[in-house]
Order: structure tokens, then sequence, then C-alpha cells
């Protein structure tokens, strides 16, 4: 499920394009990628995220868009621009490759999350593994997009490194652990054990679970947190998993998955007369 080197290839290509066409325009902005193809944590479908910097009095959504038009670099009917949304971006699909783009300006937010991301990547070994099974897990239920109810991928990250930051059991530094084992405890502590309603996930100082009540001192605009509530690391006062409306459903789909999974490795499974019908 890892990325081949022939996607990375393609994927930087594409933005090889794009850089173009915005040098072109603007030569001295500077694109930068983040989100899942800068953390190499991405799956065939992903999209692939950039921001261009730049000094301009607000973000020049429709010039941009106009350029990409008549460089033909998108499919035409593709190009849309998103500038009533909290952060107003271009979404594209490559004409060459059909791989989906996703253009912002100005925003460094994303750029400090893939970083931070890749720090934790160094430190627990496992992440990524677990990442890329979980993401094509909540691909195929259609639970990956927050628009459709699902998680986004900054929130799924984020509970997996709270996951492997207060997991008494498996040491996540070490390449040999029972990485089916991490799987179905992932499910478990999600699906099962955690406590959606009080509780929240902070991954600073080494990770914690904190009331919600603690968590809401901090928030700005007077927010209350949200089902499934992430302490966003980048910015105390922000809680990540607010746009998760369907956290409930995911946490459906962790508990079903814990179920099937215990109770195909658990040694009394041999044993059961329909085991053949349960594949």
């Amino acid at each position: 499920m890892s990325p081949c080197p022939e996607e990375a290839v393609m994927r930087r290509e594409v933005v090889k394009r794009i850089e173009t066409v915005i040098k072109d325009l603007w030569p001295t902005a500077d694109v930068q990628i983040f989100g899942s193809f800068s953390t190499g944590l991405y799956l065939p479908t992903s999209d692939i995220d950039l921001v261009v910097f730049g000094k301009w009095d607000s973000p020049p959504l429709q010039q941009l868009e106009q350029a990409l038009r008549k460089h033909n670099v998108a499919e035409p009917h593709s190009i849309k621009v998103l500038d009533k949304a909290t952060v107003p971006i271009i979404k594209l699909t490559d004409q060459a490759t059909e791989v989906k783009v996703d253009i912002s300006f100005n925003v460094e937010t994303g750029v400090k999350a893939a970083r931070l991301i890749k720090d934790y990547m160094k430190k627990y070994s496992l992440l990524p593994y677990l990442i890329l099974v979980l993401k094509q897990f909540l691909l195929q239920r259609d639970l990956n997009e927050v628009f459709t109810g699902g998680i986004s991928s900054y929130s799924l990250i984020l509970m997996a490194i709270s996951f492997l930051q207060l997991h008494p059991r498996i040491d996540a530094r070490r390449f040999d652990e029972n990485l089916g084992m991490l799987l179905i405890e992932f499910f478990e502590l999600y699906g099962r054990n955690f406590n959606y309603l009080k509780t929240g996930i902070r991954i600073k100082n080494g990770g914690a679970y904190i009331a919600k009540e603690e968590i809401m001192k901090t928030m700005t605009n007077g927010y209350r947190p949200s089902m499934l509530c992430i302490e966003d690391p980048l910015l105390p006062g922000n809680d990540v998993g607010r746009s998760c409306y369907g956290a409930m459903q995911v946490k459906q789909v962790f508990d079903y998955a814990y179920i099937v999974l215990s109770h195909a490795v658990s040694p009394l499974a041999k044993s059961y007369p329909n085991r053949d019908s349960e594949r």
C-alpha cells in the first residue's frame, strides 16, 4: 500500500506543471507541498495539497484559475474556485494523470502540520504502517473525508500518535513489534474504550487524555468541544476534530473491525463451524 517510486515521480511532475504556471504569473512566489504527499502517507487516490506564498491583498484565485485553463494543465470541467470556504482554494484534476490537486494561498498551518507529522514518524517508526492501513480502511467505507461524515487525515494521524504515546504495552519505536496486534488494539481503543463524551485528546508534551471542560477553557470563540475532541498541537485553542460530524459512525466501524479481527485471531477461531462463511 505504500507509494511506489513511479507514483512519487508522477506526482512530482504534476507539481512541476502547476508550479511552472504559477511562476509564470508570479516569478517570486514560493510553492510548497504539504499534506499526505509531503509526509509520504498518501494512497493512490489521495490528492496533492499545494500552498502558494506571495504578496497579495487577497488570494488571487481567479487569476490562477484563468492561467491554468489557458495552459491546459487541468481537465477543463474539473477546475473549481472555492472562495467562500474557510480556507479559499482552487480544486482541479491534472489532465495527464487524473491526480486531484488543491491549491491554497499564504496558509502556513498545513506546512507546519506536515513538519510535525514527519517528526512523529521519526519517533514512531510504526506510525506510517498503521496510518496507511487505517486510511484505506476508512476510504473503503466512505469515511475518509469530512464532508461525507468521516474524519480528516490530520485527525486520524493525531489519534494514532496519541494511541502510540499512551499505549501501555507496545513499543512503537521497534520494527519487530506485532503490527496486527497494534491495529486490533487501535480499533479496540477508539471503537470500544475511548470515552468520546467526556474526553479530549492532547498530543503535546508526551500526550494525555484531558477532560473536555479543561479543553473548553482554552478554546477560541467560545466553541464547545466536539464529539471527537482533539487539541491542535500547533494552535491550542483549536479543536481539530470539530468538523468530524460523523465521529460516531467512525467509532462504529472501528468497533466492528475490532470484533471481526479479534474473533479471527482467537485460538477458538479454528473450531468455529462456519469459519469459511465469515471470510
